[in-house]
């Protein structure tokens, strides 16, 4: 059962990688590929984990932590930039 239910979440998120994609390619303002890249980071976290259940390894889960914390920090940055024109006052 839970093969089943992987194999959904990986089709789910992939679909939605894709879809993220699209808003990155086509989207009107700067803040919207801001936010479609902020919502790719937060995808790529869940395959990882995704991953992480299908092999039954903790690495992946460490992993996942990492992606997070890079891409909190990634995106405070970048709005920071694009708010202020600096990132360090």
């Amino acid at each position: 059962m839970i093969e089943y239910a992987l194999v959904f979440g990986f089709f789910a998120v992939s679909l939605a990688l894709l879809l993220n994609l699209w808003r990155l390619v086509a989207g009107p303002t700067l803040m919207d590929r801001v936010l479609a890249v902020d919502t790719m980071v937060i995808n790529v976290i869940a395959l990882v984990i995704l991953f992480g259940i299908q092999y039954t390894t903790t690495t992946y889960f460490e992993a996942a932590l990492l992606l997070a914390m890079f891409g909190f920090i990634s995106t405070v940055a970048y709005c920071r930039f694009v708010m202020r024109g600096d990132i360090i006052e």
